[in-house]
């Protein structure tokens, strides 16, 4: 049996919920100093709110949105040591409104000259933790094909790109889907094509290709946020659903605290579940990525489980599980099904 290295994955990515107090509101508990917070309200129809240490805190970009980056100087006004602190705005903070973050890790810095080091063809800077496979990666695109350095010394199977100061979509790569093809996550759409966004050309273990789109590759500031798989914490693949309530099993190798599906076959929300908004089975709380609306709640149509080794489709939606219906997926672990300290994962 394969074991993972990554004894304790809430080290890296950890889920965490809060209420909002519309003043300064130090949010701690989620074990690390994210580099990348996500944020959504649940019982309010706010926007999503997407932070990260690279672009600088009070920079708030909007999946759900194509517009461009905006400053809101009470939003999140700092990275802590055990969390983030926000100030008094209301798509992050309003009084007694409930909220969801989801946190990841980086933490070393990098840059990389192309032209000295010989590394892709354009520049690119960032912050990147190669344990868990994920980095934050910032170049000025230039509106001609070319490869841009990530820092993950692994190939990434998810690579999400957005203009910072352009109105434009959010271009997801997905290993499943191939270099040939993207969605936008800020629509229900099905997969596209074209060689402008990722040149029709896989990453590598040092750099991602982008086309002469302005999608990924806009002549300005631009952010992407490159995930590599890492075994019992990360996993990117797609399933095929089967209509019922006894559905499809995927199999990742964790107990999931994170999932987040896309249908590529059929238009369809990108729907997130994680283990903080529910803690038990059935997993049928959902938040979706490309809308504002708050929290649909204890939808059994639309439910999963959460295993020890993977998670199982229990609702029958054509969002999560129609009929012969293609979907990917990205999963991260709360625990590895077994741990180089051999402690195994149990069910919920």
């Amino acid at each position: 049996m394969a074991y993972s290295s990554i004894i304790k994955p809430s080290t890296f990515m950890n889920p965490k919920i809060y209420t909002g107090n519309s003043g300064t509101n130090a949010i701690t508990g989620v074990g690390f100093k994210p580099d990348w917070t996500w944020i959504k309200g649940r019982s309010t129809a706010y926007s999503h709110n997407i932070y990260d240490v690279v672009r600088g805190v009070t920079k708030i970009m909007r999946s759900n949105s194509t517009g461009a980056e905006s400053t809101q100087n009470t939003s999140l006004t700092a990275f802590g040591t055990d969390g983030f602190t926000l100030g008094s705005y209301d798509e992050s903070n309003y009084n007694n409104a409930t909220y969801v973050s989801w946190n990841w890790k980086a933490g070393t810095s990098f840059t990389n000259d192309a032209s000295g080091t010989g590394i892709g063809s354009i520049d690119s800077a960032g912050s990147v933790n190669t344990t868990s496979g994920f980095s934050i990666t910032s170049f000025t695109g230039t509106q001609t094909a070319g490869t841009i350095a990530h820092g993950l010394g692994a190939v990434p199977k998810l690579i999400i790109v957005k203009a910072r100061t352009q109105e434009d979509g959010w271009y997801v790569y997905h290993v499943s889907n191939t270099a040939t093809k993207y969605q936008r996550m800020e629509t229900t759409g099905t997969l596209g094509s074209g060689a402008a966004f990722w040149n029709d050309t896989a990453p590598t273990s040092t750099v991602f290709s982008v086309g002469n789109g302005t999608g990924t590759n806009y002549n300005g500031a631009m952010i992407a946020y490159c995930f590599a798989e890492k075994q019992g914490f990360s996993k990117m693949g797609s399933y095929i659903g089967n209509g019922n309530a006894n559905g499809t099993f995927i199999y990742t190798g964790f107990k999931p605290a994170y999932v987040m599906t896309k249908c590529t076959s059929d238009s369809s929300n990108w729907e997130i579940k994680d283990n903080k908004r529910s803690p038990f089975n059935n997993v049928d709380d959902y938040l979706k990525a490309n809308a504002s609306s708050a929290e649909d709640a204890g939808v059994a149509s639309h439910a999963m489980d959460f295993l020890s080794n993977g998670f199982k489709q229990r609702g029958n939606n054509d969002e999560v599980n129609g009929n012969g219906r293609t979907y990917i997926y990205w999963a991260f672990a709360e625990n590895p099904f077994v741990a180089s300290n051999y402690n195994a994962a149990t069910a919920r």
